[in-house]
């Protein structure tokens, strides 16, 4: 309610709608850095200031409910994920890049900033051909929302979430191990 109410323009929601964003991104940005590989340089703390400051630093959020702010949310925190992986693979490699296979099935990240790369390649595919499947991607991995959460924010049924997250995570292993011909 606080969000629609901010989004129409009422200051004294926004006014207690911030604290409210504030504490979820920290959640969020928490149980992502727990995911995150070994010697990420990036602290919780850094993560939420950053998609604090993308989320609400234009002053018009325009969130249409609690789902549209989880989306917001988990783009926000890929693209700084992504931007720091890139960062530190130019600065570590001279700029190139090589495909590095993700190991774990549950599109678990154990080699660094090199699979965080792929994988924002691969969404990139995924988004262009199908924006839904894509979206349970930035919702189950990027804002670590369970089935029922992903569900709840996306409006169908957690079976739906169960079905697609299947095939998005075969879909991904391809792309991710195979590539195109693989």
């Amino acid at each position: 309610m606080l969000l629609q109410a901010a989004s129409s323009g009422d200051a004294g929601a926004a006014s207690r709608l911030l604290p409210i964003l504030y504490e979820e991104l920290r959640r969020l940005a928490a149980d992502r850095m727990r995911q995150a590989p070994p010697g990420n340089t990036l602290q919780p703390t850094a993560l939420v200031h950053e998609a604090y400051l993308r989320l609400v630093g234009g002053g018009d959020v325009g969130w249409n409910g609690r789902g549209h702010f989880f989306g917001a949310a988990a783009r926000a925190m890929r693209d700084i994920l992504v931007e720091q992986a890139r960062r530190k693979a130019a600065a570590r490699h001279g700029g190139g890049r090589e495909r590095a296979p993700l190991v774990d099935v549950e599109i678990g990240l154990d080699g660094g900033g090199e699979d965080l790369v792929a994988l924002d390649g691969a969404l990139r595919r995924l988004e262009a051909r199908d924006a839904d499947k894509a979206q349970i991607v930035m919702l189950r991995y990027f804002a670590g929302l369970t089935t029922a959460q992903t569900a709840a924010a996306l409006g169908v049924s957690e079976r739906t979430v169960e079905r697609e997250w299947r095939y998005i995570k075969a879909w991904l292993r391809r792309e991710l191990h195979g590539g195109a011909h693989g």
